[in-house]
């Protein structure tokens, strides 16, 4: 499982030992590192920990599921009865008719004190809404779950490119250290009259090359670091340095399994489906609230519970208890309710959308498990062949520094092997990189991300460390 990192790690760790740092280089080597207490160590497990706790799409999902658990609760909510309190005054004068339908002249004022309790629900309506709410709560739940997976992944990958910058950046310094032993060699042999001016000349040429390629794989690892700091909404100031060299997910993943097999998988796991299953369910219930429930009567009442006073102008007064009850059902014809074409075939239409949609994230889904699981088989052959690259470089570069003479073709044989080999680590180092983004990559296209996190006590052990 660890045996990617491993590997690499004991590379970088023979490779500086066989390469030591000279004076100048270790100046270089200590540019290229953090300067003290401007570095934030972070490991792989921290990271995802903080992208899973911190990311802002994670919080914005959240919110919306937040959002939708209320519209769940308001929704039943619409079956229980209010409460309303009032106090009102009115007074007339003048004519008015009265109930036989003579107009008469009356002055008179009234006035009402008390509290009433209320209700009024669509029944039909109310009900399908309900069980859509419910649906919509559930699809905001996968919806979370999805952003998370995606934020998770995308975390990984930004920790895996500032683990593979700082490895270039290593293989840099080394490669600095190399050629400015070189150039000093040669610069003895010169004054030593044994080797010409200008195949010093050639190494300090090559010299700078390696040193300005340092400055480059600097200015790449800060960038990364700041990038991966954006992720886990960490201080951008604070210099991310990746602690270990954990490379391998804590499971793996099978990528040698029957395609057939890993979309099976994938479609019974992602979340993205199970949220778009649920959206095609608020649309089916959308339906049927529109086709059957106005055929559930609506359902009113009131009681109030008071006092009411008052009398005519300049005559006696009367105040006293009083009470009122209404009770209504009914049925509504035509816009919103019995009939209504349009709105029977806005939401049938909306289901169908709904249905379309989820096949569209099926296709999708079965898409990005045959370009991970692709992917993942490619860069796995492409570490291999990075690595017999880099084995070859390494023995060119030993046998071209086994030779003492300084002659021209000699000095270039150097040259071109340090190059080689250069090229080859960081070649490696990428093609390590990769390999484990594609990892992670077909473990999110499975929807396993989000149950093989690294557990909070893991650690890497001193064969997982990479020279900073």
């Amino acid at each position: 499982m660890r045996a990617a990192g491993q590997a690499f790690s004991i590379l970088l760790t023979i490779l500086l030992m066989i390469f030591p740092a000279s004076g100048s280089a270790a100046e270089t080597l200590t540019q290229a590192a953090p300067a003290p207490g401007a570095a934030y160590p972070i490991d792989l497990a921290t990271a995802l920990r903080l992208a899973g706790a911190n990311g802002v799409d994670v919080q914005i999902a959240r919110e919306r599921l937040q959002a939708a658990q209320a519209n769940a609760t308001i929704a039943v909510t619409q079956f229980l009865p209010w409460l309303s309190a009032s106090a009102n005054y009115r007074r007339h004068g003048g004519l008015i008719q009265d109930v036989v339908g003579n107009i008469v002249e009356a002055d008179k004022a009234a006035y009402a004190l008390g509290g009433a309790i209320n209700l009024q629900v669509d029944v039909g309506d109310a009900y399908f809404r309900t069980l859509a709410a419910r649906q919509t709560s559930r699809a905001a739940e996968q919806g979370l779950e999805a952003q998370r997976q995606e934020t998770l992944v995308r975390a990984a990958q930004a920790y895996f490119d500032l683990l593979v910058a700082q490895a270039v950046a290593a293989v840099a310094v080394q490669a600095l250290e190399i050629s400015q032993d070189y150039e000093s060699q040669l610069h003895r042999a010169v004054d030593a009259g044994i080797a010409l001016k200008g195949d010093e000349l050639r190494v300090r040429v090559q010299t700078r090359r390696n040193q300005l390629s340092l400055q480059q794989a600097t200015e790449q690892r800060r960038i990364l670091a700041a990038r991966l700091a954006e992720a886990l909404r960490l201080d951008p100031a604070e210099e991310l340095v990746a602690q270990d060299l954990e490379l391998a997910p804590p499971t793996l993943v099978p990528a040698t399994e029957a395609v057939d097999a890993l979309v099976s998988e994938a479609l019974a796991a992602r979340p993205e489906l199970k949220e778009a299953q649920a959206l095609v369910h608020v649309a089916e219930q959308a339906e049927k609230g529109a086709v059957y429930g106005p055929l559930i009567p609506m359902v009113g009442g009131q009681a109030f519970f008071g006092a009411l006073g008052g009398g005519k102008d300049n005559g006696p007064t009367t105040f006293g208890g009083s009470r009122d009850y209404v009770a209504a059902v009914g049925w509504r014809l035509g816009p919103g309710g019995l009939f209504d074409i349009g709105r029977i075939r806005s939401t049938r239409a909306r289901r169908e959308e709904a249905k379309w949609n989820l096949e569209k994230v099926r296709d999708s889904v079965a898409r990005q498990v045959v370009e991970a699981r692709t992917r993942l088989l490619s860069q796995h052959e492409q570490l291999e062949t990075a690595k017999e690259a880099l084995m070859a470089a390494e023995q060119g570069l030993e046998l071209a520094r086994g030779r003492k003479e300084f002659e021209v073709g000699v000095v270039l044989e150097n040259i071109l092997a340090e190059q080689d080999q250069t090229r080859a680590r960081q070649d490696y180092a990428r093609a390590l990189g990769e390999y484990e983004k594609a990892r992670y990559g077909l473990s999110r296209a499975l929807g396993r991300l989000g149950r093989q996190l690294p557990s909070e006590g893991a650690t890497s052990g001193p064969g997982d460390r990479v020279d900073r």
